[in-house]
């Protein structure tokens, strides 16, 4: 099978097609025929600095895939040969997203949803479930609390902004000025220009803040939070003012594989509450041409690369 892989870390430049054997599912995998592998952060993180363990090339980066089932391992039920599944298997080790196959646990991956292209559904699993994971997991959100979420158009923000709507709670988000009719189409019910504004001296009493920037947001955001409220930060670990974090619920959190999780993402997808927007495709010949434009952090939605 075809696959990317790195000998080195460096720029989009070291990711190389190859020729591999194609794996074989062992007991309670099935083997998926990758159609599409969604792209995120973390993938061009991991190419430049190294994987979160601090492993080393050679590797294939790709966690979000969608595809069918092309064979069961030893004692699998869940699936059949066929079928059209997606997931984030084996984060954070390596599943090697970015290849013609796939083998992982069965558990790991959930039905695609019907409403979704394997493209659209490619989009959805890291995330998507960070997003979940976020808000409803650890959050709780609840209808009628206010959310302040930021980077909301991008591949996390864009999806937690739908989520928080269809939970009920009332969106604000942070992004430029070119984004906020599009968020505004997407559900949030009011739009700062954080190049423009301070969102700390425009923004206050909020229940739940998720950051998804990183930096000094995590500092900045926590006053605007209420007391006993949550502050979400994904994109690693950051000092929250030990004032604040005495009177907020605040820290990093890592998105976790979860079949439940994939499984009411999709419900809430099949019921029109929650729609990935895809901003560009590549084949997969083009991969360093996607890591360029991923790593530009400028994309509205998610980068997916098409495989089968």
């Amino acid at each position: 099978m075809r696959t990317v892989t790195q000998d080195e870390l460096g720029g989009p430049e070291v990711l190389q097609i190859k020729e591999v054997e194609r794996p074989e599912p062992g007991i309670g995998e099935i083997l998926v025929k990758v159609h599409a592998a969604g792209t995120n952060p973390a993938d061009w993180k991991v190419r430049t600095h190294g994987g979160l363990a601090g492993e080393q090339p050679p590797y294939t980066l790709g966690w979000d895939v969608s595809g069918t089932v092309e064979a069961v391992g030893f004692g699998v039920r869940l699936f059949k040969v066929g079928d059209e599944v997606f997931g984030m298997p084996r984060f954070p080790q390596y599943a090697g997203g970015y290849a013609e196959y796939v083998a992982a646990p069965a558990r790991q991956f959930a039905p695609k949803p019907v409403s979704l292209s394997h493209v659209e559904a490619a989009a959805l699993p890291l995330a998507g479930l960070t997003a979940f994971q976020a808000l409803v997991d650890t959050a709780g959100v609840e209808a009628g609390q206010k959310v302040l979420i930021h980077a909301a158009a991008g591949g996390v923000g864009h999806l937690a902004v739908q989520i928080a709507k269809a939970k009920g709670a009332y969106v604000i988000a942070t992004a430029s000025a070119a984004k906020h009719a599009y968020l505004k189409g997407i559900g949030a019910d009011e739009v700062v220009d954080y190049t423009a504004v301070d969102f700390a001296e425009t923004v206050s009493g909020v229940d739940i803040v998720i950051d998804a920037v990183g930096g000094d947001y995590a500092a900045r955001s926590a006053p605007v939070v209420r007391d006993g409220g949550h502050l979400v930060i994904l994109p690693g670990p950051a000092e929250v003012p030990a004032a604040e974090a005495a009177r907020i619920k605040a820290g990093f959190m890592m998105v976790e594989i979860d079949r439940s999780g994939l499984q009411a993402l999709a419900a809430l997808v099949d019921a029109g509450k929650l729609t990935p927007t895809v901003a560009e495709t590549y084949a997969l010949d083009d991969v360093a041409k996607a890591h360029a434009s991923l790593e530009s952090g400028r994309t509205i939605g998610k980068i997916v690369l098409t495989v089968a």
